[in-house]
């Protein structure tokens, strides 16, 4: 696939049981050599989602096209574009990595024995593929699990939780290890819990709620064009409280932070006035508070993490 080519198109998916509605119309497209990252609270509908995607259920409305292949309606060719590993991944402990990867292979047509060699490279595992599972870590057994799913050489690998039970190390192995296989083309979808992993590892995400998606974008843009903390330092501020407390789409909050600017040292500049706002609107508050005669020392954004942004728009649903 080159890149900008659309690798998974989610159109207005449903999915009914019995009488309710679990999932109410999710969209979004995955395109080529992109980590796209998938956040929902528990019982949002991402396992759900998940499960359609891998056909393990019909959705009761909408579509999924994988490298433009109708998924419904040509399922087996569909899905040879995709690996897959939902929670961890199923190995043959008391077998070495490589005749894991030999009976996986066996059920996949057209594997060689160079491929397996292939993947064994892609994942790193060199060193031990000849060795028992039952001796390799939690990360080694992921990177097997991966190794497994890459067989078939899909253009869509979905990893759900893959950083599940690993220590940070393993975890920032796991994200560069990620990273890496975009970078050579392969499109990756992973959903997980560790939200400032996302934040690290996506190029953009989708967030689930109550069976549909509320927001999908860039990890950067998502973050920058909701509202963020700014902090003012003004004098005098009596009059910018006034001034800003006044301005449409601009919220006062309590907290005070102190200048670290030694220069304005005791002065009632020192105590910042505190706003949640869009960043956009600085600009015209800047010049209200010059045409109310309001000196303007210094002006902090703060941007929301994306577990902030996260638990605002899902208004603090726990997280799977």
């Amino acid at each position: 696939m080159k890149p900008g080519e659309t690798v998974l198109s989610v159109k207005n998916l449903k999915k009914k049981i019995r009488s309710k509605w679990i999932i109410k119309g999710v969209s979004f497209d995955v395109g080529a050599g992109e980590v796209f990252g998938f956040l929902g609270p528990n019982g949002a509908g991402k396992t759900t989602t998940i499960r359609m995607l891998v056909n393990l259920i019909r959705p009761t409305e909408g579509s999924i096209e994988i490298c433009g292949i109708p998924l419904q309606d040509r399922p087996f060719e569909a899905l040879r574009q995709i690996g897959c590993i939902v929670e961890n991944p199923e190995l043959y402990p008391y077998l070495t990595g490589w005749e894991n990867l030999e009976h996986f292979a066996r059920m996949i047509p057209g594997v060689t024995e160079a491929r397996i060699r292939e993947v064994v490279v892609i994942v790193g595992m060199e060193q031990r593929i000849r060795d028992k599972v039952k001796t390799y870590s939690l990360g080694m057994r992921q990177r097997l699990g991966i190794a497994q799913a890459l067989l078939g050489s899909p253009k869509l690998l979905i990893l759900d939780e893959p950083t599940n039970g690993l220590d940070p190390q393993g975890i920032k192995e796991m994200r560069e290890f990620i990273r890496k296989l975009a970078e050579e083309g392969l499109s990756v979808f992973v959903s997980s819990h560790l939200l400032s992993e996302i934040q690290l590892m996506c190029d953009r995400v989708a967030i689930i709620s109550h069976g549909e998606v509320i927001a999908v974008g860039e990890v950067k843009d998502l973050i920058e064009k909701n509202i963020s903390t700014v902090m003012w330092h003004t004098a005098p501020r009596e009059t910018a409280l006034k001034v800003i407390g006044a301005f449409p789409g601009v919220q006062l909050a309590e907290e005070r932070e102190t200048v670290q600017a030694e220069e304005l040292k005791g002065t009632e500049a020192e105590q910042g006035i505190r706003t949640e706002m869009g960043t956009g609107d600085i600009p015209a508050l800047s010049r209200a508070l010059q045409d109310h005669q309001v000196s303007l020392y210094e002006v902090s954004i703060k941007h929301p993490t994306l577990e902030e942004l996260f638990l605002r728009l899902t208004e603090g649903e726990r997280i799977e």
